[in-house]
């Protein structure tokens, strides 16, 4: 069997879809791409969403083996951390995380003990490197173009895409953060329009569209590839990176940018305490 079972939770507050993924045969599960509730008005975090998620997998009788985020979230921030206190596995990403650590490590002014070497991640997982998910076999496909380090994670006839395709009708992921591409992106889509057309596709995120009233997390790579707004079948790189490019100078930077990738530079920890024992996020002044 390559079908691994698949359990969505969606959190409205920042669009993101995180997943319990497992092999039904063994049990044995992956998280990816959890959400840490974060409120940027008062600073305060909150676990609901994790809670949510921990207790699915508590009463479905899992055993977590990984925790998975397929890049470092703009929009939101990881409750890896807290997830595997509670869960167990492996923190794990996309060995690229170093070139995102030592970008923002630098625009976020972190200084020399904040490592830039992914040392704060249990894993780094390589472009093609094979693992098992219990006993469905799994490859980590190195995506770039959003962002330097995003990662398809292929498990079985399922592939978890982060934020590099939405639906077919939405289209693609920006590519004007520090490190992003376009035409690298375009690049990336293909790899993934090259699985079985029959592979499900799972999405970070999704906001609707005018035509569409309701969220939507699973489409199929055909499905992609006939109907993909942005990169269907036919469209060409110029075109592509035209597109993306002028897209991309409409958009407003995401409202949680700042504390997200902070954050998620870290593997999801906060930075470390000040002297009165409270963790601190800095504001970037005329930088991003």
């Amino acid at each position: 069997m390559n079908r691994p079972d698949v359990k969505a939770f969606f959190d409205e507050s920042t669009n993101t879809f995180s997943y319990v993924v497992w092999d039904p045969a063994t049990q044995k599960a992956a998280v990816i791409d959890s959400v840490l509730d974060y409120d940027a008005v008062s600073g305060r975090t909150r676990r609901v969403s994790a809670d949510a998620l921990i207790d699915f997998v508590n009463a479905s009788g899992l055993v977590v083996e990984w925790v998975i985020d397929t890049h470092v979230h703009a929009d939101h921030l990881s409750a890896a951390p807290y997830v595997q206190s509670r869960l167990g596995g492996k923190l794990a990403i996309g060995e690229h995380i170093r070139q995102v650590q030592e970008t923002f490590g630098t625009i976020f002014n972190a200084g020399s003990d904040f490592q830039r070497d992914g040392s704060q991640f249990d894993h780094l997982f390589k472009d093609g490197e094979h693992y098992m998910l219990g006993s469905i076999e799994a490859v980590a496909m190195h995506t770039p173009g959003h962002t330097p380090a995003c990662m398809t994670h292929v498990i079985g006839d399922a592939a978890f895409v982060g934020d590099t395709l939405f639906m077919p009708d939405y289209g693609t992921a920006r590519c004007d953060f520090p490190g992003g591409d376009a035409r690298t992106l375009f690049h990336s889509i293909q790899r993934i329009f090259s699985l079985p057309a029959a592979t499900r596709v799972f999405l970070c995120h999704d906001y609707k569209t005018k035509d569409r009233d309701v969220f939507a997390h699973e489409t199929t790579v055909d499905e992609e590839r006939r109907a993909n707004i942005h990169v269907h079948d036919g469209t060409d790189e110029e075109s592509f990176v035209r597109m993306r490019t002028e897209r991309d100078a409409t958009l407003s930077m995401p409202r949680l940018l700042l504390p997200s990738v902070q954050v998620n530079m870290r593997a999801g920890r906060m930075p470390a305490a000040e002297g009165n024992g409270v963790s601190y996020l800095k504001i970037p002044l005329d930088t991003l």
